[in-house]
């Protein structure tokens, strides 16, 4: 039986970010711009990324 990773979770310092699925610019998804919210974290829909915002209520560290 395989097991399926959790996404990735990213910690940033800007409530605004764009994700493109792959940081070293190969084979992502298109670019999407996020905008964090109150809850302080926002999902990317394609590649189910969470970004969180650094000293936000989601940020856990």
């Amino acid at each position: 039986m395989d097991i399926i990773p959790p996404p990735e979770t990213f910690v940033i310092d800007a409530a605004r970010v764009a994700c493109d699925g792959d940081e070293r610019g190969g084979d992502g998804h298109p670019r999407v711009w996020l905008q964090i919210g109150a809850d302080g974290f926002a999902d990317c829909s394609y590649c189910d990324r969470r970004f969180v915002l650094a000293g936000g209520p989601a940020d856990r560290r």
